[in-house]
């Protein structure tokens, strides 16, 4: 279908320009009238398709749509849907003052699907990578419902919510990355470049050295005569690529899932984040007028878990069967005795929304005080890993220089 652009103006007088896809300029014409907008005369023409505006892709600088893009455009779309303006003139003032280049394009694009007739949620779900399941169906609801403006702001702060438990857990794993690197940088040098010159001096003097000295100077032959280094770098890699498959492959990303839940301390994490996640968006899915199995298969695809999505599907199956939710929980290896005694709470007082909502609250908080043990048990690992590893390099090449030093004595 071709694209036309027009120029119209509105009953306050302002003017509004867009583009629309349509059959002809009359087509056109009458969608514009239809949203009180008249057509200036000899103003709408058909585009050629070709866009010579310019859209760097820098990465950190507008290339993607983050959580924060979303954010910020959700409270100020409720705003100003709380303000009583129309949609498409809502669409059209963020689009055009939108920094992000990339969320500017999906926006325009969404503005032009529903000036030529789509639903908002429905020009949504044109862009599942920005707009996922969660956001789109509660959209949905929300226009049904005629509280558009409420649902927009309930999904702002979910969307905030969620972004602080992957920012915490993201914080957890720098430090261990940051001095995990350094470790194996100044091992790596030590090794390749400083041991081969206490070799040559050692080799110089002849005798015997001490057994660990001996091993640490034939690991740093190995990697530098011996082609070592590219074993090492063939083994990280065929892991990598056994990784990847795995991920790819939705068996042997329950296998990893499931390696994931096994873990100490982290497997604990991920079980109370991955409680507060679905507590948070059911609840909030609830409250805004989805039906309970709907919103069950849409935490489960949005679970990012294949463990937690299996044990959402089961419950899903269980109630579609005429069952209480509680019944298909218990004895969850996911969800906790408390969460489903809470859930049955909310179950027989109706009031589920709320129930859901404080769960992900008292699981929010146990999400911080876990995150914080991680670190602290961490810090001192990483230390002491760095500590025994620079540290016994350097005792294993000062060995040899004792040994002569306590003969010469």
């Amino acid at each position: 279908m071709p694209k036309f652009s027009w120029e119209g103006r509105t009953k306050g007088g302002s003017t509004q320009k867009g583009v629309m896809e349509a059959p002809n300029a009359e087509a056109v014409a009458a969608k514009l009238r239809s949203q009180d907008i008249m057509p200036l005369e000899g103003k709408i023409k058909q585009s050629m398709g070709l866009d010579w505006s310019l859209d760097l892709k820098i990465p950190g600088l507008g290339g993607g749509i983050s959580d924060k893009d979303l954010v910020v455009f959700t409270r100020q779309f409720a705003t100003m849907i709380d303000a009583g303006l129309p949609l498409v003139q809502c669409l059209e003032i963020l689009s055009s003052e939108m920094e992000n280049r990339a969320f500017q394009s999906v926006l325009r694009s969404v503005k032009e699907q529903v000036e030529a007739g789509s639903t908002f949620a429905d020009a949504l779900g044109k862009h599942p990578k920005v707009f996922d399941a969660l956001y789109v169906n509660m959209i949905a609801a929300g226009e049904v419902g005629g509280i558009l403006d409420t649902i927009l702001t309930r999904l702002a702060t979910t969307i905030e919510k969620s972004m602080r438990l992957k920012k915490q857990i993201k914080g957890a794993m720098v430090y261990p990355g940051v001095v995990l690197s350094i470790a194996i940088v100044v091992v790596s040098v030590l090794l390749i470049f400083v041991i081969p010159i206490f070799s040559q001096m050692f080799t110089d003097m002849g005798g015997t050295l001490p057994k660990f000295t001996q091993m640490i100077m034939d690991l740093s032959t190995w990697l530098t005569k011996s082609f070592g280094w590219a074993y090492i770098v063939g083994v990280a890699g065929t892991l990598f690529g056994v990784f990847r498959a795995m991920k790819v492959n939705p068996k042997g990303e329950l296998l990893l899932d499931k390696f994931y839940l096994l873990l100490p301390v982290v497997g604990d994490l991920i079980k109370k984040t991955s409680v507060a996640s679905f507590t948070r968006t059911l609840g909030t899915m609830v409250a805004s007028g989805v039906p309970l199995l709907d919103g069950l298969d849409i935490t489960a695809r949005v679970a990012g878990n294949r463990v937690v999505e299996g044990e959402i599907k089961r419950v899903r199956q269980a109630i579609s069967e005429g069952k209480t939710m509680v019944e298909p929980l218990r004895g969850s290896k996911v969800f906790p005795p408390m969460v489903v005694q809470m859930i049955g709470v909310g179950e027989q007082t109706g009031a589920m929304d709320a129930m859901l909502q404080k769960i992900a609250d008292f699981y929010e908080e146990e999400v911080d005080d876990s995150v914080a043990t991680l670190t602290s048990l961490m810090e001192p690992m990483l230390m002491v890993f760095l500590g025994v590893a620079v540290g016994g390099i350097a005792i294993a090449m000062y060995l040899p220089i004792f040994n002569i030093a306590n003969i010469i004595g």
